[in-house]
This record gives C-alpha cells, structure tokens and sequence, in this order.
C-alpha cells in the first residue's frame, strides 16, 4: 500500500503545512515550516523527540533554555518532555522540516 499526498504545501496557499501520520499508517507526523523574521512558536513540549532540519535560513532553538544558532543543511534534536521553542534570526525566511516522532501530534504549551 502507498499514498500520494499531493500539494501539501502548494505554492499559492499557506507558506507553513502541517502532515499527521496516523491516517496513513505512518509513523511520524511533521510540519514544513516557512517563517518569516522574528516568527516562531512559543515555548512547548512534546512527549516524543522532535527533530528540525534547516532547509534555508538562520534560527535560534531553545531547548531546555539554552541557545541554538542553526542554518541551512544542520539538523536539531530534541528528546521528549523537553521545552523547546524557535525563532527565525532573519533576515531572510526560515524553512525547516519539524519532524513529531508520533503519528499524531501532542503539543504542551508552556505558559508564564
């Protein structure tokens, strides 16, 4: 069995998609991420280890809190339970790859 997913981030739409695997008998879930400078998400965690790849662009990475600088082609881990969070350094767009080691996403958002 096999599954075409067609235009999942289609270049006239949302810069940013986001794919669950669970309907499709995968085992991971992801986001294609595309950001702006300054753009990123508030501090989280996940119970499962995430992991980022850097397609184009600079970013800071918070885990745990402490800094991360990473650009095009270096790839960021996290374990579960971890609190991480991003941010576009700019000054271009930030694309990565945020790979949920899930086939379905569970997000705890950290609040002050």
């Amino acid at each position: 069995m096999h599954h075409v997913i067609r235009k999942v981030h289609p270049p006239e739409g949302p810069r940013s998609a986001q794919f669950e695997g669970a309907s499709y008998g995968a085992g991971i879930s992801f986001f294609l991420v595309d950001n702006e400078p300054g753009q990123g998400p508030d501090p989280h965690r996940h119970p499962y280890a995430e992991t980022w790849i850097v397609r184009s662009g600079h970013g800071v990475f918070v885990a745990d809190g402490k800094e991360t600088d990473a650009g095009p082609g270096d790839i960021v881990v996290v374990g579960p339970n971890t609190t991480h969070s991003f941010r576009n350094l700019g000054p271009g767009r930030l694309e990565l790859v945020c790979i949920h080691a899930a086939d379905r996403m569970v997000t705890e958002w950290m609040r002050d």
